[in-house]
């Protein structure tokens, strides 16, 4: 695959996300992010997974990883705010965090499904 595949990947990739938490959100929810702002808050969720390291935790005995969404919420909120992309509660970013790690989830049950 190219450089260039790749990033068409990783675009639709985004695409596919941003439109599987908008469904996610509730409607009271929904209305207070625009596409910009969600494409902008997964970007930096991706980047908090990866310099958390909270991925490459041991998963407990049933094979699942603690994910902080409550702390992930107050980062997005944070960093939101420094970078002028909003004044976010928490709580409803809390159902941002909660619909990527459900998108997530549906993938890998669909891989188990093949």
């Amino acid at each position: 695959m190219t450089f260039e595949d790749e990033l068409l990947q990783d675009a639709e990739d985004d695409r596919q996300t941003v439109e599987f938490i908008k469904r996610y959100l509730p409607q009271e929810v929904k209305e207070k992010f625009t596409d910009e702002q969600l494409y902008y808050l997964l970007d930096v969720l991706v980047e908090y997974y990866t310099e958390s390291g909270i991925l490459d935790a041991e998963p407990d005995k049933d094979g699942y990883i603690d994910i902080p969404v409550e702390a992930i919420s107050d980062h997005l909120a944070q960093q939101a705010r420094k970078d002028q992309m909003g004044d976010f509660e928490p709580d409803d970013l809390r159902w941002v965090v909660e619909g990527e790690l459900e998108y997530g989830a549906s993938l890998d049950d669909e891989g188990d499904e093949a």
